[in-house]
């Protein structure tokens, strides 16, 4: 079994980006599974208690560490990732030598309500995974955009495009997962 967690940059219930990581567990290859981690506990960051993190701090970076890959749902703010979103990934990759994140593969979907679907968060994401050690997977890019139009009244996804390459991009992450689990 390949153990995905799904990490979501929007705390908002009715969140697009929440109803995009709820779609995503639903396409999920088989043979594998989406843990949907909960980020809106967390602290903020602080180099000070880096080295004595609360519990849910530790066991969210567990989650991390135990998993096979890594899946990123986010909206866009100001053009970049939200506050909260950075946040959870500076506690998960600190202290210092003990990066959850380190040699995993991760993905990234986004959904936004205007024409550019969330891809300047993306864009600025991809820029941390190069410190983290992240492997990329680039292709193909999921960016829901219009999303007030492509979602119904339950937060089910009715763009079939966009299923398709929510899709091929939860195969590739699931196979590169799969691949570094068994070298």
């Amino acid at each position: 079994m390949i153990n995905i967690v799904g990490i979501g940059g929007s705390l908002r219930k009715n969140s697009y980006n929440r109803y995009l990581m709820l779609e995503a567990a639903k396409l999920m290859p088989e043979g594998s599974k989406l843990k949907i981690l909960d980020i809106s506990g967390l602290p903020f960051y602080n180099q000070d208690i880096e080295n004595s993190y609360p519990e849910n701090v530790k066991n969210f970076k567990n989650e991390i560490k135990n998993s096979d890959g890594i899946l990123f749902v986010t909206p866009e703010y100001n053009y970049s990732v939200p506050g909260y979103l950075k946040n959870a990934i500076d506690l998960a990759s600190r202290p210092y030598g003990d990066n959850s994140f380190n040699g995993k593969p991760a993905a990234i979907m986004s959904a936004s309500i205007g024409m550019l679907g969330g891809s300047r968060a993306q864009y600025h994401l991809r820029q941390s995974f190069v410190f983290l050690n992240i492997i990329p997977i680039n292709t193909p890019e999921v960016f829901v955009t219009m999303a007030s139009q492509k979602f119904d009244e339950n937060g089910n996804l009715k763009d079939e495009d966009a299923k398709k390459f929510m899709r091929q991009l939860l195969e590739n992450l699931v196979n590169t997962a799969r691949k570094l689990k068994n070298d």
